[in-house]
């Protein structure tokens, strides 16, 4: 007897080729995968704090359209407004993006406010960026203290210095080496 994923009722192999179940063929990828955190709630009022909340679209220090906490995408448009929690709705999904990314290119054990720091990370520079740089390559060879030199080097934006890029690399960089049992960050 299938259910109507075509999974037997008894738990027993799927019906059909492997590589026809898309999530069961990343199977081996998810067990390998050594991070599997979410977003805290202070790391979350990091990316609030940063991003500000605008209910009107609004074109960014490089042009980009962007609405909400800082969501960017096809979707936002000149002229657009959202209700606060639309606002939150969009942040919701572009940080849980966000931590997927997190949870699938670091491939050393992360603690919560190391995780958080990289959340908002990409969440302002995008998963690409962050999969493509040296932060990401020295983290994984379990250079953490080269990892966090990385940070401020991403305070650019339009070939220029920005002080609010700066001021928030700075505060990642803080996050990051900052003991998660102190009590501060709880």
């Amino acid at each position: 007897m299938y259910n109507r994923f075509r999974f037997r009722i008894d738990n027993s192999v799927p019906v059909g080729k492997l590589e026809n179940y898309p999530l069961l063929a990343d199977r081996e990828k998810l067990m390998a995968q050594v991070n599997n955190l979410s977003y805290s709630k202070s790391g979350l009022a990091l990316t609030e704090q940063f991003e500000g909340l605008r209910l009107t679209a609004y074109q960014d220090s490089v042009g980009k359209w962007t609405i909400g906490y800082g969501h960017t995408g096809s979707d936002v448009h000149p002229g657009l407004t959202i209700t606060q929690m639309d606002a939150e709705a969009l942040l919701l999904n572009d940080v849980g993006t966000a931590a997927r990314a997190v949870n699938q290119l670091v491939t050393v054990p992360l603690n919560q406010n190391e995780f958080d720091a990289l959340v908002d990370f990409i969440f302002n520079l995008g998963k690409t960026n962050f999969a493509d740089s040296t932060l990401l390559q020295d983290l994984n060879a379990g250079n953490f203290a080269g990892a966090v030199g990385e940070f401020q080097k991403w305070d650019h934006a339009g070939g220029q210095v920005l002080a609010g890029l700066l001021k928030r690399r700075v505060a990642e960089a803080s996050l990051f080496q900052t003991d998660p049992g102190d009590a501060q960050n709880t």
